[in-house]
């Protein structure tokens, strides 16, 4: 991806592609390490993981997130890897909650450290989370993550309700004659809980490029097997959130499903992320990046980092590109990338 410097634009028009796409939501992922080892992520043994001097600093990362949000990003989700085995991430947490332009800060979590850092969260000023969970069976989880810890994801889900996180979602990845059969048990223990459940198409994005469309439950089938035992009625005006929602019996309880391979929303696509290494990714299946961490230690003035964002947007193409001919997985797996 090109850096040579784009025209000078003011405000929140610097983070509009050339598709009119205004972009809000930065996406910051505070480490590619993760606790789990998730079959559909990464390999079980023989990552590689970034070294301290490659990662940002909580300066550098601070930095690059207020000038986003000077330019028009109101929402900040921090993610990983596992954001939650960063030794700053309640430090992180409150200065990004502190910037002037007070943007909504989320974090996506696989719920394994909660229980220790529930409550500090939310003092900090995290305003909500999104727990994966793909099963509620012991043993098909720890065949899963190849890790047996399960009753740590739910004792972390109960401190967090303890702590009075609210409009928590659980997300959700079937994959065919895995788990693909827990749809409504997954769905019933959400209402109890009073979550969003929303299911993930498996997407192209794991380390050891094994995806194969065969084993990936698509948004239909899901859509299939929930309308057997629940009555679902769509909820209008998506807007730029990535899961088509249903009203589910009736109430105001919702249940999502992001169609992200059979039904791609590229058109309103609102993301940018930040590597924890500092590379700015205009989508999810980006094969090009742009270095702001080595901008910002060569002496980037804060107008760089700006232009260099307003840069990286321009250069977004119209979609992802899963479903043409010519589709090529990123060379970095999710766990590198930050959902």
């Amino acid at each position: 991806m090109t850096t040579a410097p784009s025209p000078s634009v003011r405000g929140d028009q610097l983070l509009v592609d050339t598709y009119g796409r205004r972009h809000r939501d930065l996406r910051i992922s505070l480490t590619d390490k993760c606790n789990l080892r998730c079959t559909y992520c990464m390999p079980e043994e023989g990552m590689e993981w970034l070294a301290k001097t490659q990662q940002l600093t909580v300066d550098e990362l601070v930095r690059i997130a207020r000038v986003a949000t000077e330019h028009g990003i109101d929402e900040i989700r921090l993610t990983g890897g596992e954001p939650l085995l960063h030794k700053d991430v309640l430090a992180i947490t409150r200065r990004l909650a502190s910037l002037n332009a007070t943007p909504e800060i989320s974090m996506t979590t696989n719920g394994l450290r909660l229980h220790l850092l529930a409550g500090g969260l939310r003092d900090a000023g995290l305003t909500r989370l999104n727990v994966s969970l793909d099963t509620l069976d012991d043993a098909r989880f720890a065949e899963l993550t190849r890790r047996s810890r399960l009753g740590d994801v739910l004792r972390g889900l109960d401190a967090a309700d303890a702590a009075g996180f609210t409009g928590t979602k659980i997300n959700t990845v079937l994959m065919r004659d895995v788990n693909d059969d827990e749809a409504p048990r997954l769905l019933n223990f959400a209402l109890e809980r009073g979550y969003e459940l929303r299911f993930i198409e498996q997407m192209p994005l794991d380390a050891g490029h094994t995806w194969t469309r065969e084993r990936m439950i698509t948004a239909d089938e899901i859509f299939t097997q929930l309308s057997a035992h629940f009555t679902l009625e769509p909820v209008p005006a998506r807007g730029a959130a990535p899961a088509e929602r249903w009203y589910v019996n009736g109430t105001s309880a919702t249940v999502g499903i992001i169609a992200s391979v059979t039904r791609p929303f590229c058109g309103a696509c609102d993301r940018i992320r930040l590597t924890s290494d500092g590379q700015v990714r205009n989508c999810l299946f980006a094969r090009d990046e742009l270095d702001l961490r080595d901008a910002i230690r060569s002496g980037a003035t804060d107008e760089d980092l700006a232009r260099m964002l307003g840069v990286a947007v321009a250069a977004k193409l119209p979609g992802h590109g899963i479903n043409d001919p010519g589709f090529i997985q990123p060379e970095r797996g999710m766990s590198a990338i930050g959902g």
